[in-house]
């Protein structure tokens, strides 16, 4: 049994955290960390854990943190934990960092994208990125995590097959992307009020989205070529969930099963990854509250693209649940413990 720590516990991605590490056999939540309900109980800012847990919120210490347990979450914003993680809180603990203080490896790209200043530069270089079915083996000697983000994350494990075999052109590459408004957190803002959400689609940051430099770095380290591609959200007028649509031109001369045996080759072993039958579309529904990605490409010989499609619910595997994996691959547990979710229907 170790014990974790989670800060910015009163969040959307925090509580997702407790949701899933309450039923960890191996985990045991000793501090609920919340700048903004010090001393109020964690379940009167989330009543779903009422008689579930009856802790205090307590504040954002991670010196005194690192000192009481085994693994820090952090589900802070950009810019927090860079600005206060030191050598010796690593010593101390291991840190899965749910922000993208560590995600991107070039400071002056991280600095240029996301508007700040990076605190801790030194870390950087040591820091895994955190997409277990890329990286598990790394992830298993790590002392600081960058949790992916949700974008990026459905929409590597989209991509990834083709990419890594280099049978898509990249420079052709265009991602579609649609969010629930969970995606913006829990913060009150206008664009996000109900009357300004339902019954309407909108594209945001176009050209300009701070996930963008992130999915490239990915796609360049597994296809080993520089990629720069175009990547558009869409708000959707629902809770929570992802649907990524990617548009590449085929490079040589490939049949549609072709293009998909690499999926089917890739994620064989992926439990979390579920490689879709025949040409179904992935649907949000179908992973709503779970850590699975559902993926799926259609080959349209008439114009020689490909279309890679994923799905998969941004709150868990795009954010609490995949930095529960990595906890679970750092500290040598069953990689699904805590987190053989079943889907959410309706």
């Amino acid at each position: 049994m170790i014990k974790a720590g989670i800060i910015g516990a009163t969040g959307y991605a925090g509580q997702e955290l407790v949701r899933i590490l309450l039923n960890h056999k191996e985990v045991e939540i000793a501090w609920y960390g919340s700048r903004s309900y010090v001393d109020q109980k964690f379940a009167s800012v989330f009543g779903n854990f009422t008689k579930l847990v009856p802790d205090i919120c307590k504040g954002d210490d991670l010196d005194k943190l690192a000192d009481e347990v085994d693994v820090i979450f952090t589900a802070t914003p950009q810019g927090y934990l860079a600005g206060i993680l030191t050598e010796s809180i690593l010593e101390k603990c291991k840190v899965v960092d749910l922000s993208a203080d560590y995600r991107i490896k070039d400071v002056a790209k991280y600095e240029k994208w996301y508007g700040i200043e990076h605190k801790s530069p030194e870390l950087v270089a040591e820091a895994v990125y955190g997409l277990c079915e890329i990286n598990r083996e790394d992830i298993k000697k790590a002392r600081l995590i960058a949790n992916p983000g949700c974008y990026p994350t459905c929409s590597t494990l989209s991509i990834a097959p083709l990419a890594k075999r280099g049978w898509i052109d990249t420079k052709t590459l265009i991602i579609d992307a649609k969010s629930g408004t969970s995606g913006a957190g829990r913060g009150a803002k206008v664009q996000n009020l109900f009357c300004e959400v339902n019954e309407n689609v909108k594209a945001y940051a176009v050209a300009t989205h701070r996930h963008t430099p992130e999915i490239e770095d990915q796609l360049s380290y597994i296809s080993g070529e520089d990629v720069t591609l175009n990547f558009t959200p869409h708000l959707i007028p629902m809770n929570r969930g992802i649907l990524i649509t990617a548009y590449a031109n085929v490079v040589g001369d490939h049949t549609a099963d072709e293009l998909k045996n690499a999926y089917y080759e890739d994620y064989k072993d992926e439990y979390f990854v579920r490689v879709l039958d025949d040409v179904t579309p992935p649907e949000t529904k179908w992973v709503e509250g779970s850590n699975y990605v559902d993926v799926n490409i259609r080959f349209d010989e008439r114009t020689g693209r490909v279309i890679m499609m994923g799905a998969m619910d941004n709150i868990t595997k795009g954010a609490a649940g995949q930095a529960v994996q990595n906890m679970n691959l750092i500290f040598g547990f069953d990689e699904q413990e805590g987190l053989r979710l079943v889907p959410m229907i309706p």
